[in-house]
């Protein structure tokens, strides 16, 4: 019997196009949570949803743990747990009644819950933990145990006589090194590890260096880590890297910081602790382009085996990053992939079409940019209005028909922007399409040079120009109709 079961509400395999990629990461921010209830005295497990297909598995396991409280607490590292997917929210509400149902207290720690929390209390849980919730979580468990008041703890929220009741959030962790290591043990990594290899890619594990962005980005939510931004130590990531490399046999990370490597230094010291314990690491992440500019931080990142960086370009129109707020400029996006690119790093755009006043003009200027820089990778959506945003803020009264995606696929405009949800998705392929041929021809250029030199993946691309060249041209006389219809 178990103190507390832990769970989340992801489920890949209710995500299709993240299912269809076959690189599911464990859930980082649960077992962070797990781990701090465990060190502090609590007999701990976790249903790990990731890989299931059926919220009502977790039933069996609750009636053979018996817990007395159930804790659904979302990885907060995932970046898709913010979009507050309507499959996954029905997933959290059949999990809360099963929990109930089995007379377990019920506690909620999640993106979506905390943009939310009336709809989650109305489904029967019993508290709402708003913000970081590990310190919460803790003195919301003491308190349940010993039959204490928990009126007055920060961070909750519940309903009292018919109202809701909204504490103040609890100030985030400040040293994070206090963390213990995330209970690894508390889930079954080989799963993980075969659908990776059965996808042909290297085994890859999640890792968290920070928590929060203290940037401004007028569209990003921050609904969990806010925009405090704090560090672990370059010592305490080296050994939790050593630690997965010596247990697991991983060699490979996405360090799924929302900015890696902001405090000055901090990757240069990274650096040397790798090298202090031999160790030999890939790994990939999120950064800015203008931080990435700063001293000899690209050179750092390489030499610490940085395979790729993954960049909120956004645009190639600089109206439209002055227009989210990005405080970045089209010159750095330049600049910083030249960069990485000479030190063999892989460069990947994150590209967002459909901001409020884009024009015309604003789309071309971003398909430039692509096909002039190719990147080795890119990923198309469009403007996503985040609760606790100022765009949620300017666009909220266009959500009342549809306010989330049913899934990361779903592309739809919940709000009124230049053109319609028809368009900005055949718009999303038209550019893979050109963003394709571009790298086709580049690999031609590079054949050419050095034709002993082309990879397998290289030659398939330069083979499917033939289907590239004609595909986009249809795409683009369907867009161009697509226009006057909008107009």
């Amino acid at each position: 019997m178990l103190d507390v079961v832990f769970s989340h509400s992801y489920y890949y395999k209710f995500d299709a196009k993240q299912w269809k990629n076959q690189t599911p990461y464990p859930p980082l921010g649960t077992l962070y949570a797990a781990s701090y209830l465990r060190e502090n005295g609590y007999k701990v497990g976790v249903f790990d949803a990731n890989l299931l297909d059926d919220p009502k598995t977790i039933q069996p396991y609750l009636e053979t743990q018996k817990p007395s409280i159930f804790v659904l607490y979302d990885d907060g590292f995932n970046y898709l747990t913010k979009m507050c997917l309507t499959t996954m929210r029905e997933a959290a509400f059949e999990m809360i009644k099963i929990a109930k149902n089995l007379d377990c207290q019920v506690i909620v720690c999640s993106s979506d819950s905390t943009d939310h929390y009336e709809k989650y209390l109305a489904a029967g849980a019993d508290f709402v933990i708003q913000g970081e919730g590990e310190i919460s979580l803790k003195e919301l468990v003491d308190a349940l145990s010993n039959n204490e008041d928990t009126s007055q703890i920060k961070g909750l929220v519940f309903e009292k006589d018919g109202e809701f009741v909204k504490n103040p959030k609890h100030p985030v962790l400040r040293n994070l090194d206090e963390l213990p290591m995330p209970a690894w043990d508390l889930i079954d990594i080989e799963p993980y590890r075969k659908i990776w290899e059965a996808g042909g890619n290297e085994f890859t594990l999640n890792m968290a260096t920070t928590r929060g962005c203290p940037f401004k980005c007028n569209w990003c939510a921050k609904p969990i880590y806010g925009n405090r931004y704090n560090s672990h130590s370059p010592a305490y990531i080296t050994k939790h890297i050593k630690y997965l490399s010596e247990t697991y046999g991983v060699h490979r990370f996405w360090m799924c910081d929302d900015i890696f490597g902001l405090k000055p230094n901090w990757v240069q010291n990274f650096n040397k602790e790798l090298k202090k314990e031999n160790l030999t690491i890939s790994y990939y992440i999120q950064s800015r382009v203008d931080l990435l500019l700063k001293e000899d931080t690209i050179e750092a990142l390489a030499e610490s085996g940085l395979e790729e960086v993954w960049v909120g370009a956004e645009s190639g129109s600089q109206a439209i990053l002055d227009a989210m707020d990005k405080e970045t400029k089209v010159e750095q996006i330049y600049e910083a992939t030249r960069l990485l690119k000479e030190k063999n790093v892989r460069v990947a755009f994150f590209i967002q079409f459909g901001y409020l006043e884009e024009t015309k003009e604003d789309i071309q200027k971003t398909i430039d940019m692509i096909k002039e820089l190719v990147p080795d990778n890119i990923g198309v959506s469009v403007s996503y209005p985040l609760p606790g945003t100022k765009f949620y803020d300017k666009v909220k009264d266009d959500l009342k028909l549809k306010a989330n995606w049913t899934d990361s696929d779903d592309l739809a405009m919940m709000f009124k922007g230049t053109y319609n949800t028809q368009f900005y998705r055949k718009l999303q392929r038209y550019v893979h399409k050109e963003f394709r041929k571009s790298q086709a021809t580049q690999n031609f250029k590079k054949f050419f040079k050095s034709p002993f030199s082309i990879s397998k993946a290289e030659l398939r691309s330069m083979i499917l120009l033939g289907y590239y060249v004609p595909a986009a041209f249809l795409d683009k006389m369907q867009l161009k109709n697509m226009e006057n219809t909008n107009a």
